[in-house]
C-alpha cells in the first residue's frame, strides 16, 4: 500500500500535465475526474478477501483500498486548486466519483436495487461476489443475472447501465452548476 501511495504524486502530476495540454488547445471548462472507491467492487473484494472483519467498513468495502482512493482524490483536488490559481480564466471542476459511488451505496435499496447483490457481479460466477477472474463475463458457461436493472455491478469491474445512470445524475447535479454553463 505504501508503494502505491508513493506513486500518487507522479500520477497526479501526469494528469495535471494533460489538463494543461487541453487548456493549451483552447479548453475553458474542464472536468477532472477523481476515482471510485476501489475497495467496494467484486474484483477487489475477491482478490483481497480476508477473514479480518476490521478490514471492512460499514458497506463491506475494504478500508485500505478506499483509503488509497481517498488519498489519491485528495492529492488530485489539491493539484486542481493550485491550477485554479494559475489559470483564473479557466473553469476547472473536480469530478467527485468517490462520493457519487458512496451516495449510491447508501441509497441503492431506495432506488430499487437488490440489497443482496450490491457487491456481486450480475454477469459472473463463483465465490462470495459472483466473480472469478479466470471465468469472466462472456466466457462460455458464465451466467447473467435475471434482472441487471436491480444490480449495481455488471461484471466485477464495471457497473450496470442502471447504476451508471444514477451515478451520472448525481455527478451532473454536482458538477453542472460549477461549470458556469447556461443550459
Amino acid at each position: 500500500m505504501e508503494e502505491l501511495r508513493r506513486l500518487v504524486t507522479d500520477i497526479v502530476q501526469t494528469i495535471i500535465h494533460g489538463v494543461k495540454r487541453i487548456i493549451g488547445f483552447g479548453a475553458t471548462r474542464i472536468i477532472v475526474p477523481g476515482t471510485f472507491p476501489k475497495g467496494c467492487g467484486p474484483a477487489s473484494l475477491t482478490q483481497f478477501m480476508t477473514n479480518d472483519s476490521s478490514a471492512y467498513d460499514e458497506y463491506h468495502c475494504l478500508k485500505d483500498l478506499n483509503n488509497l482512493a481517498i488519498f489519491y482524490n485528495d492529492h488530485l483536488q489539491q493539484a486542481i486548486d493550485e491550477m485554479k490559481k494559475e489559470y483564473t480564466n479557466i473553469t476547472l471542476v473536480y469530478g467527485d466519483y468517490y462520493n457519487a459511488y458512496m451516495w449510491f451505496l447508501q441509497n441503492a435499496v431506495t432506488l430499487g436495487f437488490d440489497k443482496n447483490s450490491l457487491q456481486k457481479a450480475c454477469c459472473g460466477i463463483g465465490g462470495d461476489y459472483n466473480y472469478d477472474k479466470s471465468r469472466k463475463c462472456g466466457a462460455q458457461g458464465v451466467p447473467v443475472c435475471d434482472d441487471p436493472s436491480t444490480h449495481f455491478n455488471w461484471d466485477g469491474l464495471h457497473l450496470t447501465q442502471a447504476a451508471y445512470s444514477w451515478l451520472t445524475r448525481w455527478l451532473i447535479d454536482d458538477m453542472l452548476p460549477k461549470l458556469n454553463c447556461h443550459v
